[in-house]
């Protein structure tokens, strides 16, 4: 068939992804070969990620920049994400070409003592970095203490094994893709943690135009995951929002009345818990609904929070 070149991070997780996607071409009869891709994001580790990919902190694309410039110069033909890291907004000259199969996009929570959030004691170290989780933690139990916590899954966990943390909180999709679910005590509800925009979802990121990749891998395409996904990063959008903003969404395929409709859940918080604001709506369309659940927001005051976060210059949309 062809010669198919994948650019992919290099960690444990992000080669797992990449050898996924390579091991499905091949089963078409392409000869793949993965490039591994060191990004400014992995090689910055002494800052947390709620100052990256944000205005005031580093870019946005700290996951996927050089992954897209080997794209652009030709030395791969296609790139694999995660998701709920590449910025909503696509730079010209790419395309997403297919969005995989989701696998749950909630968190979960690891633990080696305890089963549940409500079961940890008062004070216990929760690591994460994540502004999001951080946010929606803060606001069932203000009495835990938030730890910053960065590294691969092994790393996080081996953190977790040591006892450095009573707790940690990583990506439900993650942990079942390595097969590393032996500390995952729950799933928790998206009612209670609200998803990343995105998670649990692989991007096939090609150049645009380049007609013959994008039939190699239309097959890939999943229409729910490619549904639900837009929906969530319209709302990401529409907010002004990166991947490290305390924002969540969460948006399932649902039935009424016979016909299939899409259903989102979303939050935008304020990192220490103090104000949570939700909005839920069903729709048939995803990147409208998306936009107008997260003007929504911005208009219940999530635009306030959002500016006390990051300041006055972080650009948040007025709401129409």
């Amino acid at each position: 068939m062809s010669r198919l070149r994948v650019g992919s991070r290099g960690s444990q997780l992000a080669l797992w992804q990449a050898n996924h996607i390579a091991s499905l071409l091949r089963q078409r009869g392409h000869e793949v070969e993965i490039e591994i891709i060191h990004t400014t994001g992995d090689k910055i580790t002494d800052v947390p990620l709620a100052k990256v990919g944000v205005k005031g902190g580093l870019e946005k694309g700290i996951f996927t920049k050089e992954i897209e410039e080997a794209l652009a110069a030709g030395g791969i033909d296609l790139a694999v994400h995660s998701l709920k890291d590449l910025p909503t907004e696509v730079p010209a000259g790419f395309e997403i070409a297919a969005i995989t199969k989701r696998e749950d996009p909630r968190d979960a929570f690891c633990s080696r003592l305890y089963s549940t959030i409500e079961d940890l004691p008062p004070g216990a170290r929760v690591g994460t970095s994540s502004l999001r989780r951080q946010a929606q933690l803060k606001a069932i139990r203000p009495d835990l203490d938030i730890h910053p916590l960065r590294g691969n899954v092994d790393t996080r966990l081996r953190k977790l094994e040591q006892g450095e943390y009573a707790a940690v909180i990583l990506a439900s999709a993650g942990l079942k893709r390595l097969g590393k679910t032996d500390l995952m005590k729950q799933v928790i509800p998206a009612e209670i943690m609200c998803p990343a925009a995105g998670q649990g979802a692989l991007a096939i990121e090609i150049r645009r135009g380049d007609d013959a990749t994008r039939q190699h891998v239309a097959f890939l395409d999943d229409a729910n995951a490619r549904a639900t996904t837009s929906c969530e990063r319209a709302l990401l959008s529409s907010m002004g929002g990166g991947c490290q903003v305390p924002i969540g969404a969460f948006a399932e395929a649902r039935e009424v009345n016979g016909t299939m409709n899409l259903h989102l859940d979303a939050i935008v918080a304020h990192p220490d818990g103090s104000k949570v604001l939700r909005e839920s709506r069903d729709g048939d369309d995803p990147e409208k609904l998306g936009a107008d659940v997260g003007h929504t927001l911005l208009r219940r005051g999530g635009d306030a929070i959002l500016e006390e976060v990051y300041g006055k210059d972080f650009g948040v949309p007025s709401p129409p």
